[in-house]
């Protein structure tokens, strides 16, 4: 931060004051003094003081200068209840008043006279509501803001000298005359002493510490860690405590005779005046200000005339403070460090409401910052939260924010990552990164590092970041550097000591040592980042001078006093120094002297920003006070009245923000804070060539040479149509197109159309055009439309010009418009231009994005074959997944194989066979099994067996399916299911079947004469697949029927179950067909069904015990016949048969199962009933309860 005097009002007749107090609100200013005084002021900015001369730079006035009379003594004590906008003040007597503010002046609201001591102090609540009152004697009272009094306390033998409330209304601090601090609740119950480390309390009369001031800072705080209660003693020792409870606190001693002291409105500045306690000269000031960090670091100090200041206060933002001076009032100017910076017409910068923006404290408050990225030319912002800011700094194309980690997810990433690259010195477990960003703050680069960045440079390859002992030199690449990989891997990171002396020839001898601690004589106060030079400045005064490309040290330059902001010309040669007490000198870099100018004479005062222009390494522009200076070489022009930070100096105007309206005062940025500024050498040409002539003009551009200038110079020649001086100023000033415009005005002789390609080549195109009209060149003025795409304007011309406009020039104009609504995504308006101009491609492209396929479908037939449009429009097909339809659009163009294709892609594998055959293109029956084959491995297998099913390779599809079947068995999975995708396998193969058919073999009839034609492999595989279909219905039927008590069919089903033990597991048809023929009470069938689980090899013994045992029990009580034994005749041989038998005992003859039943069917000649699915039969009598076949569940036509 930067303080200087801004100020100073006189009180009449030398009145002493004795205090000051600001409004936080409504600006207000309160002086008392002596004799009664007692004077509310306030200060407001002209209005008329012009866009450049915002905030601290706009002239002050007295709006309002009241003498409040009612006291007669001193006014020792005044305060402001900002939260109800009233004045508290009292004087030696003891009287107290409280004033209200009515229609624009201030009234007498209410006294309190108690005359027997003085009081000492006055406090309000920080809502405004309870005001505590001490007295010299030990009188406390705590009132409300109606005059109520809530309570009082007498504390016998206590001298009082000052009253605080905590931060939250429930703590009262009071300061004793002896050095103690008691703290007391709402109620004035004592609660705790202070523990004051910063003095040695002591009760002996000579040796008593008088507190001089206490402030506690009632403000919102995110960062609860930060030291808000001061506590200011006479002789200079200042103790800074984190709450009441601190046993740590920030001790520190100013060297002066402490008088009063204040916190700024967010608690990150301490300011505390007093008299210097150095040996003091009648011709040397004793007055100053010190301005404290929280944590007791120096920011500043502000020497102010006057012998003797009582008081000190600050503005309601802190941009400004006031000082009580003998009979005088001081005002002085704050310049915060805020952290920001330009690049790309972007100003960037840390939101105050994520900390610290204006202290210069170094750091944030909260756990997350916001930094907001403000283009100035779109007046848009993007906004980017990060850790906490610690600083910021631009080049050219790019910002880095160095930022601390403290999640702890990014922190442990931080630390993963720095001991991978084993680069770490961490002492105090602390990781930072760098963030490299673009103009809308995305993340292009970014750097781990364990160096705390406190100054941070960045030029066009390279960022150099500095502790107070350390300096890192990162080589960072950003997406355009790509193109130059090759250098990726010798970019790395650099890193020396103050102390060090690289060469730049080993670095790595001249790297600090892994795990050192070194001691840190000479702390580093500044750095500064150029094209080619690293300048790093020490608290002594020495700057380092680097050389960045290979970081050798190439010289050192000694000031005499300690450093605060440096900054480097654009050639490197030279650079600006700001020391601590805001004095500004040059240093010259240039090894060669004949180039060099005499800087030595070169000194300013009260300097607070500098920045070289980009383009002249001999033009700066600096702040003094609200003053703006631009010097070429080492003579300044007349100064310009401004507040502005510089963002950037470059072809001869400065750009700056006014911060302190976006971040302090908390204002929406718009372009009202961005000011321009132009030198004089540019203001003055302008002049020259406005009021006198090109001549005088010229002659002192020659004298001040700037391609600017010559520009300006050329543009005005030229509309006065002199073109020799035109063209002389374009050579100078190397504009290559200006030069070509000269050689064509010489070829046109009419000067109304010489102006109008002037007007056109400046811009000026409504100009330009209204002079090819009154020429009456409406070509020219259609041509330049043209040129611009102004088609809008194009159309305009043409009607105006009538019948002469042919349909194809209204249509080129048309499809123009359409593209141009066509790029802002806007398709109906595209659509119907398009439609004007009749252009296909363009109605395609519309129609596709407004998704009116239907429509889209028609412009298949409306183009002609061959046209480069119907692949264009497949593709369009294809993408929104109108297969059949994209097919037609490429066989239009002649393109069967991009149809294949399409299929292909869109799964449609049985259209692309079919195409595949049609075309003759075998090709795709390879990538068929390929895609199959992937699928396969990739264990996908229902897709597989969806992509042969829609390929028409059903028998491939119905293979699949049964390995499918297959892993369901593995898995144990419901006998239906495994059922259902046996059928569907079976399905799929009679499918195989009825593709073979031909007009002499019907596959209604001749099925069997189909199968005989297909190898004997595939034959036989579609009749297992049936007969596993068979085996899983019989058993689930025969379930089905023992479930239902249908005892005799359970037992004649399961019997036929026995052809199956290849499907089914054996153990499962045996013990069902024991259990049903038990419950039959056919024991003869359950005894032989026992027999053969108790034979098979494949149970564990103790099964077949258990198996062994059932059956004794069982036929230990029943013989082992059947009960049950009926008898059907033999179709064959006519002899009499077990209805139970699925074949003829004599003959051998097989008797066919009903599905719907399971029974044999003896009669198969006669009368039966055929499914025309699965050629599976069924009693007509058991079918009629049936709507579809039992096996294969198609549907069942009526039986007449």
């Amino acid at each position: 931060m930067f303080v200087y005097l801004s100020k100073k009002i006189a009180i009449p007749n030398n009145v002493k004051l004795n205090c000051i107090a600001w409004n936080k609100e409504e600006g207000y200013i309160a002086v008392a003094g002596t004799e009664g005084l007692l004077k509310v002021l306030k200060l407001d900015q002209a209005a008329n003081n012009g866009p450049s001369k915002g905030g601290l730079a706009a002239v002050s006035n007295l709006s309002m200068n009241q003498t409040l009379d009612g006291h007669k003594e001193s006014v020792k004590v005044v305060t402001w209840n900002d939260a109800q906008h009233k004045l508290t003040s009292s004087d030696v007597d003891g009287v107290i008043m409280v004033w209200m503010l009515y229609k624009g002046a201030w009234y007498e609201e209410m006294t309190n006279d108690r005359k027997k001591s003085t009081v000492a102090g006055m406090s309000w609540t920080s809502d405004g509501t309870k005001i505590c009152i001490v007295y010299e004697d030990g009188a406390i009272i705590v009132g409300s803001v109606d005059g109520n009094r809530i309570f009082g306390k007498e504390l016998k033998n206590t001298h009082l000298t000052g009253v605080q409330w905590s931060p939250d209304n429930r703590l009262i601090l009071f300061a004793l005359a002896n050095g103690e601090c008691h703290l007391y609740d709402n109620q004035g119950n004592f609660a705790m002493k202070l523990n004051i480390k910063c003095i040695t309390l002591s009760s002996s009369a000579g040796r008593i510490q008088r507190i001089a001031s206490i402030s506690w800072f009632s403000g919102t705080l995110n960062n609860r860690s930060r030291p808000v209660l001061a506590i200011c003693y006479e002789n200079g020792k200042v103790q800074i405590m984190r709450n009441e409870n601190d046993d740590n606190p920030a001790i520190f001693d100013t060297g002066m005779r402490n008088v009063d002291a204040k916190w700024n409105h967010d608690g990150s500045v301490l300011a505390i005046c007093g008299t210097s306690l150095e040996a003091a000269s009648p011709m040397r000031d004793t007055n100053q200000v010190c301005f404290y960090s929280p944590l007791g670091r120096l920011h500043r100090t502000l020497k102010v005339p006057g012998s003797d200041i009582t008081s000190v206060s600050w503005e309601g933002k802190s941009l400004r403070i006031a000082m009580a001076v003998d009979s005088f009032i001081y005002f002085a100017n704050i310049r915060p460090e805020y952290i920001w910076c330009y690049f790309e017409k972007t100003v960037v910068f840390l939101n105050s409401s994520n900390g610290n923006g204006g202290s210069g404290s170094g750091g944030s408050s909260s756990s997350t910052n916001v930094i907001t990225f403000w283009n100035t030319v779109s007046n848009q912002s993007f906004l980017k939260e990060v850790e906490p800011t610690l600083c910021l700094a631009a080049s050219n194309e790019h910002c880095v924010i160095g930022v601390e980690c403290v999640s702890s997810n990014i922190k442990e990433i931080a630390l993963s990552t720095l001991e991978t690259h084993n680069n770490s010195n961490n002492s105090d477990g602390r990781v930072y990164q760098l963030l490299l960003c673009n103009s809308i703050g995305t993340t292009v680069d970014s750097k781990y590092t364990d160096i705390k960045p406190r100054f941070v440079g960045i030029n066009a390859a390279y960022v150099v970041i500095a502790s107070y002992e350390e300096i890192l030199i990162w080589h960072y690449y950003t997406p355009k550097s790509t193109s130059n990989l090759h250098g990726v891997k010798a970019r790395k990171e650099k890193r020396f000591h103050i102390h060090d002396t690289p060469t730049g020839v080993d670095l790595s001898k001249d790297l600090l040592v892994q795990g050192e601690q070194r001691r840190v004589i000479d702390p580093i106060c500044a750095i500064a980042l150029s094209e080619k030079l690293l300048l790093v400045a020490c608290e002594s005064g020495v700057i380092n001078e680097y050389s960045v490309a290979n970081v050798s040290l190439r010289n050192r330059h000694t000031t005499h006093s300690k450093i605060h902001k440096i900054a480097i010309n654009c050639n490197s040669t030279r650079a600006a120094i700001i020391d601590n007490l805001g004095v500004m000198t040059l240093l010259d870099l240039d090894d060669n002297r004949e180039t060099q100018l005499n800087f030595s004479r070169v000194e300013r005062k009260d300097v607070w920003a500098v920045s070289w222009a980009k383009d002249n390494p001999l033009l700066l522009a600096l702040m003094e006070k609200t003053r703006m200076y631009i010097f070429r070489g080492n003579d300044p022009e007349e100064p310009i009245s401004c507040s502005g930070y510089i963002c950037t100096f470059e072809d001869l105007e400065i750009t700056s923000v006014l911060l302190d309206d976006i971040i302090s005062c908390g204002e929406l940025q718009n372009s009202s804070h961005l000011i321009q500024l132009r030198v004089k050498s540019l203001r003055d040409t302008d002049d020259l060539l406005e009021h006198v002539g090109l001549e005088d003009a010229k002659q002192f551009i020659e004298d001040n040479p700037h391609p600017r200038l010559w520009r300006l110079l050329a543009e005005s020649a030229l509309k006065q149509l002199e073109l020799e001086t035109a063209e002389n100023a374009f050579v100078r000033c190397a504009n290559y197109p200006g030069i070509k415009l000269i050689k064509r005005l010489r070829n046109i002789t009419s000067q109304i159309l010489q102006k109008a390609e002037i007007a056109a080549f400046y811009g000026e195109f409504d100009e330009a055009e209204k002079l090819y009209m009154d020429a009456d060149r409406r070509d020219l003025a259609i041509d330049l439309r043209m040129t611009l795409c102004d088609w809008f304007k194009v159309v305009h011309l043409y009607r105006m010009g009538g019948a002469g406009v042919s349909d194809q020039q209204m249509e080129t104009a048309w499809r123009e418009i359409g593209h141009h609504f066509a790029n802002l995504k806007s398709w109906e308006s595209a659509k119907e231009y398009y439609e004007k101009s009749h252009y296909l491609e363009g109605s395609i492209e519309s129609l596709y994005h407004l998704e009116q396929f239907d429509e889209l479908v028609t412009f298949v037939d409306k183009l002609s074959e061959k046209s480069p449009l119907l692949t264009k429009l497949a593709e369009m097909l294809v993408s929104v997944g109108m297969c059949s339809e994209a097919v037609q659009a490429y066989l239009k163009f002649g393109d069967p194989k991009a149809a294949v294709n399409a299929c292909v892609n869109l799964r449609q594998w049985g259209q692309a066979v079919e195409l595949a055959q049609r075309y003759q293109m075998p090709e795709v029956n390879v990538l068929l099994s390929k895609h199959a084959a992937q699928l396969l491995n990739e264990g996908r297998l229902p897709e597989a067996i969806e992509l042969q099913r829609k390929a028409g390779k059903h028998l491939d599809a119905a293979r699949l399916l049964c390995k499918l079947a297959e892993q369901e068995v593995e898995k144990r999975a419901p006998l239906l299911r495994i059922k259902k995708i046996y059928i569907l396998a079976a399905l799929l193969a009679e499918d195989h079947l009825k593709s073979l058919a031909t007009p002499q073999l019907d596959y209604a009839i001749d099925r069997n004469r189909l199968l005989d034609e297909i190898s004997l492999e595939d034959a036989a595989y579609i009749e297992r697949i049936w007969h596993c279909a068979e085996g899983y219905h019989y058993m689930l039927l025969a379930q089905r029927q023992l479930r239902f008590g249908i005892m005799h069919s359970a037992v004649i089903t399961s019997l036929r179950l026995r052809d199956y033990d290849d499907v089914l597991p054996v153990e499962d048809i045996y013990s069902l067909l024991a259990l049903a023929s038990c419950a039959d009470r056919s024991f003869d069938t359950c005894s032989r069904a026992f027999m053969k689980l108790e034979s098979l090899e494949s149970l564990p013994e103790k099964m077949q015990q258990e198996y062994e045992e059932l059956a004794v029990s069982i036929f230990s009580k029943n013989e082992p016949e059947d009960h049950k034994v009926d008898t059907v005749a033999c179709y064959s041989c006519a002899a009499h048969v077990p209805d139970n038998l699925p074949s003829c005992m004599e003959c051998g003859a097989r008797f066919p199962g009903c599905v719907s039943s399971g029974k044999p069917i003896t009669q198969p000649t006669s009368n039966i009933w055929i499914c025309s699915t699965c050629h599976h039969c069924a009693s007509p009598m058991e079918i009629t309860r049936h709507r579809t076949c039992p096996l294969c569940h198609s549907p069942i036509a009526l039986i007449k």
